[in-house]
């Protein structure tokens, strides 16, 4: 692959002596954040996929899921339609912990570096115990 490099790089440096370069907008400002900054390495690339062809992968979706049935329960005043949003809530939580399982991410090293911060962001503290106090 050493070759394919060694003609990216001549190509570059022909254009920087063409000064093609020279008028690009945002020469001088700093680069943009990465929005997949906080996402492992290995894991990047297929997100990156995912998100440029408007995809979702599903543990996403359940997360964003999860994050609305949160967000209707702190909003929700009838107590029939708490109890359907909890149970609701209960079961995403168990299919997301299920699909994790299941990936066998428990034996990824980037999902065990990460796992700590994924499930306090997921689950608001509960590491993975089932017993957080319900709103």
């Amino acid at each position: 692959m050493d070759w394919f490099a060694s003609i990216a790089d001549e190509k570059i440096r022909e254009a920087q002596a063409k000064g093609e370069f020279n008028d690009l907008p945002g020469k001088g400002k700093p680069l943009p954040p990465d929005e997949l900054e906080g996402v492992p390495d290995e894991l990047r690339v297929g997100y990156r996929l995912l998100k440029n062809a408007g995809a979702l992968p599903p543990e996403l979706q359940l997360r964003k899921e999860m994050v609305t049935l949160e967000d209707l329960l702190r909003c929700c005043r009838d107590e029939g339609e708490r109890g359907r949003l909890k149970e609701k809530l209960t079961a995403t939580r168990l299919q997301y912990r299920a699909m994790a399982e299941q990936r066998g991410w428990s034996s990824i090293g980037a999902y065990e570096q990460y796992r700590g911060q994924l499930e306090q962001k997921l689950f608001g503290g509960e590491s993975g115990t089932g017993n957080r106090k319900e709103e």
